[in-house]
């Protein structure tokens, strides 16, 4: 078995450069679309999935360009249009752009997402989570489609554990009026 033996006492020192990492990065491009204006991303990896998000961030209406590491974003005439689906099949993280649409806009509808087939991975969790904030949200048909006259904030419970449905209820959350508990996040 192999083990790491660590001496301590010795005062450590140095940089270490950490680079940046998809899963975080994705529902961080989701989250600029809840922005009016610019936002500035750094550290930013250069990976397929990354371009795939700008993709579906530039189908709204977004502007995206790079810089070095960072990816700035102007999200000021994003709007809620309609979206190819051979964009969101391309990655399941696309459906990250559920809350902050319908949140930012009062409507959203987006194709069934993509991706890696990991199992199950049904959107009800999504769906729920909004619908306890408020609003009107429709799963069927190859879509999903949501309404809101605004977000109320509320206690959500999820049935079972899920970061990407946490992430969505966050995002949406986070423009809600008044205080969303998330609980089983």
């Amino acid at each position: 078995m192999d083990k790491f033996i660590i001496t301590g006492g010795t005062r450590l020192h140095g940089v270490v450069k950490v680079c940046g990492a998809k899963n975080a990065i994705l529902p961080i491009l989701a989250a600029s679309l809840l922005s009016s204006g610019t936002c500035v991303i750094h550290n930013v990896p250069l990976l397929q999935d990354v371009v795939v998000m700008t993709n579906v961030l530039k189908c709204f209406g977004a502007k995206v360009r790079w810089e070095n590491k960072a990816l700035i974003i102007d999200a000021t005439n994003v709007h809620p249009a309609e979206i190819p689906e051979e964009t969101v099949k391309k990655m399941r993280a696309s459906n990250l752009v559920l809350g902050p649409l319908l949140a930012r806009f009062g409507y959203v509808k987006i194709p069934y997402p993509g991706g890696c087939a990991i199992g199950s991975r049904p959107m009800d969790y999504h769906v729920k989570g909004l619908q306890q904030l408020g609003a009107d949200v429709q799963d069927g048909y190859g879509f999903i489609e949501g309404k809101s006259a605004g977000l109320v904030g509320s206690e959500v419970y999820l049935d079972f554990p899920s970061v990407g449905a946490t992430e969505n209820i966050l995002m949406a959350a986070a423009m809600a009026k008044g205080v969303t508990i998330l609980r089983n996040a």
